[in-house]
């Protein structure tokens, strides 16, 4: 089964805010119940009222909508079938990443698998936005949390 498009049912940016769901939501929800159904509305502009409500369940539960935009990530990288997909196991922040024995804040940081291997993620990665993170030992998958910060450029001191 694909990966529905949550954002698309709801008509809303990947990163809106839980308010401007909320009101997708309604709003959608009151154009889709069938006792408000406009006799001049095209019935193709009909959506399914389970589909808007798992829709709103999983965007507006931060840990619902973490995991859920970790699959999307997957199947933008390339993995389209749901046999395939790698499901992340867990949402593990990088604070609780080990940092690598240079500890000069450039990693790699590593966490421990449950299967005792570990999976390990470094600077490069999270400039490009990879949040999934395989384990080196088994199939498992972690979605990273972290965000990158700017640097600011340098400016001697007088």
């Amino acid at each position: 089964m694909a990966l529905q498009d949550f954002y698309s049912v709801l008509a809303i940016p990947r990163h809106a805010p839980h308010s401007q769901i909320k009101s997708a939501y309604h709003r959608l929800l009151l154009q889709s119940h069938p006792d408000k159904h406009i006799i001049n509305q095209p019935t193709s502009n009909l959506v399914d009222i389970a589909l808007l409500k798992e829709a709103y369940t999983t965007l507006s539960n931060p840990d619902l909508r973490a995991a859920y935009d970790a699959r999307l990530e997957a199947r933008k990288n390339g993995w389209h079938s749901s046999q395939t997909a790698p499901r992340p196991a867990q949402l593990v922040s990088l604070e609780e990443f080990d940092q690598g024995p240079d500890d000069d804040g450039q990693g790699p940081w590593t966490y421990p698998c449950r299967c005792g291997g570990s999976y390990t993620i470094s600077t490069v990665l999270m400039e490009e936005g990879k949040h999934l993170v395989a384990c080196s030992s088994c199939s498992e998958v972690i979605w990273v949390g972290y965000e990158l910060v700017e640097d600011e450029p340098y400016q001697p001191t007088d």
